[in-house]
């Protein structure tokens, strides 16, 4: 089992995670091998907040060119978060 600190990676903060954090969603960058279960704990144990639903998804590295040469981002999975009514994470307070 992973160590919370392990789980979450980093939070994104986009224009749309901006808007999603008005119904107490937040959005996580997380490990690639971490279920819902333990990414759930892990956002109750940090932040100390109740979590309502987790729902993952993993995205595709995307290609990327450097003049000749080509590669690929690496993949990477994303948490959507969604707390009890009232509850904030003071991450993303300003």
């Amino acid at each position: 089992m992973r160590s919370p600190h392990e789980v979450l990676i980093k939070p994104l903060v986009t224009e749309k995670t901006t808007d999603l954090m008005q119904e107490n969603k937040y959005i996580f960058k997380v490990h690639p091998k971490a279920n819902k279960i333990e990414i759930k704990n892990a956002v109750e144990v940090i932040f100390d907040v109740n979590v309502i639903e987790v729902r993952t998804m993993n995205m595709p590295g995307k290609l990327k060119r450097q003049g000749r040469s080509v590669g690929y981002t690496s993949n990477w999975k994303k948490a959507i978060i969604t707390l009890e009514p009232g509850q904030r994470l003071p991450i993303f307070e300003e």
